[in-house]
């Protein structure tokens, strides 16, 4: 059993997928997202589409910063990992605009204060105003904040996000193609719409990277931060402390674990303006990280030769950790994030404007036809197949 299930958490989501198998699936049901007739406005040649995820266990790295520095700050990045993670996975079908949000932040009131909880809301309104002087909206719809401490250890942040869009601006994964090449963005570094180096960490496989990388007496000084029945050895076995500085970045390891996770929206938002039409699919690679696309192709073989370089924090995660390479590509980005599937000829324009912002980017790979769906990720660790 790989570490990560070990600690309860499954990368593929496999016992999820089972359970809801026999739901509706929307109107394309290999989309990213689903997509239900427009309900809204009952026009056919719109659709309305619906997103719902958060921030994860990354609150609980928000939790030990803030208990072991005083700085509550970090809790501003969580609301943007929970809007974001919404954002992104609607931005894989096209969506770029007039997005509706709202949030749910359950609490265990004896923990976590009312100015961690104002810091929350005002890091969410501040990433809004953002994005608006970027040209894209989202407009906050009110939200819920809940005193469960019967539920919750610490707190939860989570979200939910629809956005009403016309069927032909859609981007659909059943698109992708042999022949197709896939480029790849890079998680890490600072694009010009962020505020400081971003460690490319995001928001996915944070049970992993907390407890591998942070020291053991953690456990003893926070018991609320981690599910008691883990096995001993799984919890904070790591030796780094939030505050140790993570080499080649200008971050400490706390602030890095912490990096928000970066949106690809004022990237593709261009791409798909200059482009209709012509982007096959997009994947944010989140959970599941790099064997994600499995869940939308039919008959096809996803060859990843050229991937992004890894960054610092997965360097260390995977030392510190000792994990093999292809549980870390399953679980991690390793620093690329979102991958878009295109003809050939479109690659130098899209690479371009992603520089333009400040993110790196580049042909990592292709598409080719196969007998079985599978991915192959041929690093410098190594090539690795799923399926």
């Amino acid at each position: 059993m790989e570490k990560y299930e070990q600690r309860g958490v499954s990368a593929g989501k496999e016992e999820v997928h089972a359970a809801v198998k026999d739901l509706y699936h929307g109107l394309y049901p290999k989309a990213f997202c689903k997509i239900y007739p427009d309900y809204m406005g009952g026009d056919e040649s719109y659709c309305n589409v619906m997103s719902a995820d958060g921030s994860g266990t990354k609150s609980i790295l928000a939790y030990l910063y803030w208990k072991e520095t005083g700085d509550v700050s970090v809790w501003k990045g969580i609301a943007q990992d929970a809007m974001v993670m919404n954002l992104d996975d609607l931005l894989c079908i096209g969506a770029t605009n007039q997005f509706l949000y709202t949030s749910i932040i359950n609490r265990n009131k004896h923990l976590i204060t009312g100015e961690v909880i104002a810091a929350i809301i005002q890091g969410g309104q501040e990433f809004i105003d953002k994005m608006n002087n970027l040209g894209i909206r989202i407009n906050l719809m009110g939200g819920e904040t809940a005193d469960l401490g019967d539920c919750v250890r610490t707190t939860t942040v989570d979200a939910a996000m629809t956005v009403r869009m016309k069927k032909n601006d859609l981007v659909l994964t059943q698109n992708i193609k042999p022949g197709n090449v896939i480029i790849g963005f890079a998680s890490y570094g600072q694009a010009t719409y962020e505020d400081e180096y971003n460690s490319g960490i995001s928001s996915n496989g944070l049970t992993s990277a907390r407890h591998d990388l942070l020291h053991n007496s953690y456990a003893t000084k926070y018991p609320e931060t981690f599910d008691a029945v883990i096995d001993k050895s799984l919890v904070y076995s790591g030796s780094k402390k939030l505050t140790d500085a993570l080499e080649g970045t200008p971050l400490n390891i706390g602030k890095a674990l912490l990096s928000p996770t970066r949106t690809y929206l004022p990237i593709m938002k261009q791409v798909l303006e200059e482009l209709p039409a012509q982007i096959n699919g997009l994947v944010n690679c989140t959970g599941g990280a790099h064997t994600k696309v499995l869940h939308y192709i039919e008959g096809l073989r996803i060859v990843k030769t050229h991937l992004l370089p890894v960054p610092p924090i997965f360097n260390l995660i995977q030392q510190e950790s000792k994990t093999s390479w292809k549980e870390m590509y399953k679980v991690l980005n390793c620093g690329t994030r979102l991958e878009l599937y295109t003809d050939a000829k479109n690659a130098s324009l899209i690479i371009d404007v992603a520089q333009a912002y400040g993110v790196s980017a580049q042909v990592i790979g292709h598409v080719e036809a196969s007998k079985k769906n599978e991915v192959v990720v041929k690093s410098q660790h190594g090539e690795f197949v799923y399926n």
